[in-house]
């Protein structure tokens, strides 16, 4: 079987605090011999639990790597029990271009899971978190907002797993998190997920959609850097009390019909805005065509009863995108 050719410049296992990367060589036509160079922060004391904290799993999501690059400048090894692994920027290549797939093979990296050591750049780095960084974790946060295309209610997450005890667990640290809401979440297609791979491996699990439009806002990055620090908390890696965790409002997403598609390119004319209640037959957005007036739009109707939790963004919509969820309070 080949071998993952990433390797850590710091080591994994060091006691103290140290910043360095992940080194995916990487030949190309203006560096031979180049490689991706991911960054990461190990901090560790004593014995103790693991935590691994991803970010840019999208790159055109921004709320988790500010987190974590503001805790790992912020923590020391004196505040750890244990150790923190903290990956701000895990698309290193769709980070710095911005956009939600790698732009060097145009693989969605939560798709690739559990990646191949012999792939392309993305499922190598897949294949390295799944096989190397995961089985060191007691408990992992990946970090995910709406990017470019969505804008979410600010909500943790946790998945309904077969292991109830498992899933307990989870829902624990997700509410640890804090976020103004949580989440129990469906996923459209759970294959090849960072998620799916974490949970698979018996893993406490925790993700978040914070806000999205591709960027950040003030309130979302401090939901975020709060939150990672709670999850901390949580875990016993860093000292004192969860802050606000029973502020949160419980939501599920209980079937596919929380989920509402766009069947014509067009112009999105929401009805309802994010946290808004809908009942059930409610039109909650109108696309009008982009190419001529005096058309009547498409309507669209809510499938169920429940609060607007994610919405298309920015204005204009293809047939198929995700125009709105609705999820049960």
């Amino acid at each position: 079987m080949s071998r993952n050719p990433i390797s850590a410049t710091i080591p994994l296992d060091g006691q103290g605090k140290a910043h360095g990367f992940l080194r995916l060589p990487y030949s190309r036509n203006d560096s031979a011999w180049g490689s991706v160079m991911i960054p990461l922060t190990v901090i560790a004391r004593g014995e103790g639990p693991t935590a691994l904290l991803t970010g840019g799993n999208h790159g055109d999501e921004y709320e988790g790597p500010i987190a974590l690059q503001q805790l790992a400048w912020e923590i020391e090894a004196a505040d750890v029990t244990g150790r923190v692994v903290i990956v701000p920027y895990m698309n290193y290549p769709a980070f710095r271009a911005g956009t939600r797939v790698s732009p060097i093979d145009q693989v969605n990296l939560n798709r690739a899971f559990p990646g191949r050591p012999d792939g392309t750049p993305s499922q190598k780095i897949a294949n390295y978190f799944n096989d190397v960084l995961v089985p060191m974790a007691d408990i992992v946060l990946d970090y995910h907002s709406g990017g470019k295309t969505l804008d979410f209610l600010p909500y943790a997450a946790a998945h309904y797993l077969d292991d109830k005890d498992q899933q307990a667990k989870c829902v624990a640290a997700v509410k640890a998190f804090g976020a103004p809401y949580t989440m129990m979440m469906l996923e459209i297609d759970s294959m090849g997920m960072f998620d799916t791979a974490v949970e698979t491996q018996g893993k406490v699990f925790v993700t978040t959609e914070l806000g999205g439009g591709g960027t950040a806002t003030a309130r979302s990055a401090r939901i975020a850097i709060r939150g990672a620090k709670n999850v901390l908390r949580h875990a016993g890696i860093l000292a004192g009390e969860v802050e606000g965790p029973g502020d949160s409002i419980l939501l599920d997403m209980p079937g596919d019909d929380c989920f509402h598609f766009a069947t014509r390119d067009g112009l999105m004319h929401p009805l309802v805005d994010l946290g808004d209640a809908v009942r059930a037959g409610q039109p909650i957005a109108r696309i009008w065509p982009p190419d001529r007036t005096g058309v009547a739009p498409v309507e669209v109707p809510a499938n169920r009863d429940g609060l607007i939790a994610a919405r298309h963004f920015p204005g204009l919509i293809q047939t198929g995108d995700c125009l709105a969820v609705i999820a049960v309070a």
